[in-house]
């Protein structure tokens, strides 16, 4: 007989109508895991009372939830319980497994120290010293890649593991370029349009041929008002965001605070070559001179990348997978420890 799927459970703070790269984590990462058996559910803020959150409104954040969390878990009863991030949810998630004598573990996305500073007057430090104790009580710290996990560690982290990120080449391909009728070379950035993603040092560049920005966020408004020559598309999904990447010539990443960037996968899945700084992110995705170019001047990374072939790109994109960084998470997540086993009797907040 055929035993129950293992339960796990994931709690997030960052969840759709958001598109960004965690959320895609998350979402293709339970997917993989359904498709080996696991029972994953996902505990985000559509299920708890929420706000906007004050500095970045197409967020949400949810409040008053410990109650209701502490007993949608209960009645799960997962045997293993990942938190992702560190907003309400994940506070109240953290809280459940100690008061319970739970083991968890956790995940590291963002470079959030540097994007609260700025937009609040708060000092890095402090902000990386909440985040140790938030996640000192952690079985593993997954991070996205090498140069994270340093960080980290040099910050004086434990148990920090690499989960790394992938791409589906059955979405995005080179197979429907979308035929643009604008002057090239087509220069595209895709993703949040941020204050964080320094999207005006790409746009302020004097280039030949076009510059296409795809993606909405905070700046959009202002950015589309004074960059008129720029062309703003806005958000496009799945097959059709690849038609217009692989329509274009070049990928501009232009942050210089991503821990990871899937959309350079993204974007070189699809046949376009990086042009990017020679940072966290870049430097852990990029190879340099064979599917794109890191430097410092980063008129002179687009001007080398666009000498880059596509299917350089497209081959070097097929190492990674997202079947693959599943894999990671599970063996991560030590399933079968004994002490993932939940007390008979649980601590339920009155």
């Amino acid at each position: 007989m055929k035993s129950a799927p293992k339960r796990i459970a994931i709690i997030s703070d960052a969840w759709e109508p958001q598109i960004n790269g965690v959320v895609t984590t998350l979402k293709k990462t339970g997917f993989f895991l359904k498709k080996k058996d696991y029972d994953v559910k996902f505990f985000t803020p559509e299920s708890y009372y929420s706000i906007p959150c004050p500095t970045y409104p197409e967020i949400r954040l949810a409040v008053f939830c410990r109650k209701k969390l502490t007993r949608d878990l209960g009645l799960y009863n997962p045997n293993a319980i990942h938190i992702a991030t560190e907003g309400p949810l994940g506070l109240a998630g953290r809280r459940y497994c100690i008061t319970n004598k739970i083991l968890f573990t956790t995940s590291f996305h963002t470079q959030f120290p540097e994007y609260l500073r700025m937009r609040i007057p708060v000092p890095i430090n402090w902000t990386y010293s909440w985040l140790k104790l938030f996640h000192g009580k952690s079985q593993c710290v997954m991070v996205p890649s090498k140069s994270r996990k340093s960080e980290l560690e040099r910050r004086g982290f434990k148990n920090v593991a690499i989960w790394s990120r992938g791409v589906d080449t059955e979405i995005f391909n080179n197979d429907n370029p979308f035929p643009y009728q604008l002057p090239r070379p087509i220069h595209i950035y895709m993703g949040r349009v941020a204050l964080e993603k320094n999207i005006s040092s790409f746009l302020d560049l004097k280039l030949e041929g076009s510059k296409v920005v795809i993606g909405d966020g905070p700046d959009l408004k202002h950015l589309s008002s004074i960059y008129t020559e720029t062309h703003f598309l806005g958000v496009k999904r799945g097959k059709e965001l690849a038609s217009y990447l692989s329509g274009g010539d070049v990928f501009v990443f232009p942050s210089k605070t991503d821990t990871f960037g899937i959309v350079m996968l993204e974007a070189m899945a699809c046949g376009l070559p990086i042009a990017a700084y020679p940072v966290e992110g870049p430097q852990d995705i990029v190879k340099q001179n064979y599917c794109g170019v890191l430097n410092d001047n980063l008129y002179d990374a687009i001007s080398g990348a666009l000498k880059i072939s596509k299917d350089s790109c497209i081959n070097y994109a097929t190492n990674f997978s997202w079947d693959r960084c599943t894999q990671t998470f599970e063996s991560n997540l030590k399933l079968n420890h004994p002490r993932y086993q939940y007390k008979r009797e649980l601590t339920f907040p009155s």
